[in-house]
């Protein structure tokens, strides 16, 4: 299997808005992808978010950190770097999370799901709620 897992760091590295509509070489076609936002299942469906990804944000780009594999299972540590098209314009932008993958007995994926604070990577990000969530998250803390 770790060869399979370097396969698919690699696809997740260089992933591009032209390689979406290759990860048929990663996912099983009825593969199941979960995230803050997205609970979805089949590939199209799992295209259409990083195909997403590409249009709504200015360069994303992952780079794996670490990684972990057991049997048919794998935790990948990475960060995610973007630039937002609406807000902070520009500014350089980096999230940091963990996706659990399992393989079926090809090396493709069948289930992702990736695990990120939404709150603190994202929304105290941005200049129209962060100093609320800041605020809730300092009141949460007393």
């Amino acid at each position: 299997m770790n060869e399979a897992v370097d396969r698919i760091v690699q696809a997740f590295e260089s992933l591009s808005p032209e390689s979406v509509a290759r990860l048929n070489a990663i996912y099983v076609p009825d593969a199941a992808f979960k995230d803050p936002f997205n609970d979805v299942q089949g590939l199209p469906e799992i295209q259409r978010i990083f195909a997403h990804m590409f249009e709504a944000l200015v360069q994303p780009r992952f780079v794996v950190t670490q990684r972990v594999v057991q049997g048919q299972q794998c935790f990948l540590c990475w960060e995610f770097h973007f630039a937002f098209k609406q807000t902070n314009i520009g500014q350089p932008q980096c999230i940091l999370g963990a996706t659990h993958l399992t393989l079926d007995a090809s090396g493709r994926i069948a289930t992702h799901r990736d695990y990120w604070d939404a709150a603190e990577e994202l929304y105290e990000k941005l200049p129209w709620i962060g100093g609320l969530m800041r605020w809730l998250k300092k009141r949460a803390a007393t």
